[in-house]
């Protein structure tokens, strides 16, 4: 039978713990090395521990619509806005209803915090109407017979058709507005020059329209004679309290033209998804647009109308909470997709794709207050949680040291690791997904250093009952391994299990805690395999260890080792048949 070859240790890597070592330390050294190229060097810190704005915000029903604020609706605002929050990377955001009208919206200190505030109360009415008129947006006098020789303020937005049919661009006029949209992606181009637009109302026109009609049309005439667009004030109060189904006046974003437009014929409700892109062709960032079934077939009914009118008549506006963002001109029925293009920036394509991506407030809110939350108390409690956690650190050093003397040494610097790994996975996680620290996550990291010490004492244990059986060092790291590494993966599993329950279950800072929990029993278990096992079998060849030094928590007369189990082999001589 051929000899063992020398060198090679038996399974489990007893030969080659360095591998083992090295790539922990290559893993600590990477994320280092990213938490100070992602200029995060310490976690994101939640409004309990950095301060933040605090907003109340109360809901508003419409007119005759009263019974509209309900616990149903109050629910489903609070689920929107904690979506709209989350979705521009603002975490640890507390949303929650404050009696019957009221919702409550702390947002920590950050770099989307000031876009939350502007996003979290919007409406987010989103209505495709028919344009029956346009002009600038300044207040206008009485249209005469030429007006209509005057050229539209708004220039036509450039549009492309879905089935990738190429047609030419639509030359902006020279008036064009530089905040104007336009919605392609189902839509075709109308290669032609923008019509010139006509500045007296359309609606109820007709020769036969009743005496209600007429004067209803007339006050609109006048309402959008006076419109005034330039302030931001204006804009937003000037399709207050109408309907889906009313005739309305509206000014572009930017201020520079505003329409008659037309009942809603599709809705922000047709919306399936959206979401901010950049158009290949253009290298401009865009908002895509995906329609629902019956969306889709409302979109193709109404532009199938709007391309056998003339300009602007042949214009559907797209309005988000009575503010036109685009405008384009339609000369084919249209359906399926679309895309809201124009002047955007990266961020306020996000913001539009995320306010339309997570739907509309089924309630319109009125800001009532906004105070800034400061960090004094939260910085306290703070302070007395890192002395807790330092005084059960040192208690848990100390019973170390009294217990398992050099052992002791090993547990420290895997701790040390574990804490390493812990801190800068919690800095880059800020910037990746949007997490920041808070007092119930700082909770779950200190719970986690006794579930970290747990799995090291298991595995002492496991060495010194080896000992006790009268093994040496080497062989009893090795066979003590397997049944500690069984231990320690269904400890940290069942840790892991409730971690990961309490975070689906709870909302707001309860999720901090379960979410460090779950991640430092993670790392628990990667510490011990990578890095607690392979210095133990280091230590194991040192002459400390090995020769079971009275320090090194391994001495076998202390232990109470048997002496070592010695077989003799016995020898028969063969016997004579005769003789037995």
């Amino acid at each position: 039978m051929a000899a063992p070859k020398k060198g090679r240790g038996p399974a489990g890597g007893q030969g080659r713990p360095g591998r083992s070592l090295a790539l922990i330390l290559i893993a600590m050294v990477a994320l280092t090395g990213g938490m100070f190229l992602a200029d995060q060097p310490t976690p994101r810190l939640g409004i309990d521990l950095a301060g933040g704005t605090s907003i109340t915000l109360e809901a508003k029903a419409e007119p005759g619509q009263e019974s509209a604020i309900n616990k149903t609706n109050m629910d489903t605002a609070v689920q929107i806005m904690e979506r709209r929050v989350n979705g521009l990377g603002v975490s640890e955001a507390e949303v929650q209803t404050q009696g019957d009208r009221n919702i409550i919206v702390n947002i920590p200190k950050g770099t989307n915090s000031a876009q939350a505030r502007e996003q979290v109360g919007t409406t987010a009415k989103l209505y495709f109407r028919p344009v029956l008129t346009v002009a600038q947006g300044t207040p206008t006098p009485a249209p005469s017979a030429s007006s209509t020789d005057k050229a539209s303020p708004s220039a036509k937005p450039s549009t492309s058709a879905s089935d990738k049919a190429s047609s030419p661009s639509t030359k902006p006029s020279a008036t064009a507005t530089t905040q104007g949209r336009a919605v392609t992606g189902a839509l075709k181009a109308d290669s032609t020059p923008t019509p010139k637009a006509s500045t007296t109302p359309k609606a109820s026109s007709t020769p036969t329209a009743s005496a209600e009609e007429q004067a209803a049309a007339a006050d609109l005439q006048k309402k959008f004679e006076a419109l005034d667009c330039s302030s931001k004030a204006s804009r937003s109060k000037a399709s207050q309290g109408t309907k889906a189904t009313d005739t309305v006046v509206a000014c572009e974003q930017d201020g520079s033209a505003k329409y008659v437009l037309g009942p809603a014929e599709v809705d922000g409700t047709d919306v399936d998804s959206a979401k901010a892109a950049i158009n290949q062709q253009t290298g401009q960032w865009i908002v895509q647009m995906e329609f629902t079934d019956g969306g889709a077939k409302k979109f193709n009914k109404t532009t199938g109308k709007l391309a056998q009118q003339q300009q602007p008549q042949n214009q559907f506006a797209i309005a988000l909470d009575g503010e036109v963002v685009s405008a384009p001109s339609v000369s084919q029925a249209l359906s399926a997709n679309a895309e809201i293009s124009g002047s955007f920036t990266q961020q306020s394509a996000e913001d539009l794709a995320n306010v339309l991506s997570y739907g509309a407030l089924p309630l319109s809110f009125q800001e009532q207050s906004v105070t800034t939350v400061t960090a004094a108390l939260g910085g306290e409690q703070l302070r007395a949680g890192l002395i807790a956690g330092a005084i059960g650190l040192a208690l848990v050093v100390i019973y170390l040291v009294a217990y398992y003397r050099g052992l002791a040494f090993i547990a420290l610097l895997s701790l040390l690791v574990s804490g390493i790994l812990t801190y800068t996975i919690m800095s880059l996680l800020g910037p990746a997904i949007g997490f920041a620290l808070n007092l119930p996550a700082v909770c779950g990291a200190i719970v986690a250093i006794g579930i970290t010490a747990d799995s090291f004492i298991v595995y002492f244990e496991r060495i010194r009952d080896e000992i006790r059986e009268g093994r040496t060092l080497r062989p009893a790291v090795e066979r003590a391994w397997p049944r500690a590494r069984r231990t320690i993966l269904v400890s940290d599993f069942v840790s892991f299990l409730a971690a990961a329950v309490l975070f689906v279950v709870t909302v707001g800072k309860v999720q901090g805690f379960a979410f460090t929990l779950g991640l430092t029993t993670l790392l628990d278990v990667v510490v011990v395999f990578l890095f607690t096992k392979p210095v133990m079998t280091i230590m194991a060849r040192t002459k400390f260890f090995s020769s079971g030094h009275p320090w090194s928590g391994l001495d076998p007369k202390r232990l109470g080792a048997k002496p070592p189990l010695r077989r003799s082999r016995r020898v028969n001589a063969p016997t004579d048949p005769k003789e037995a």
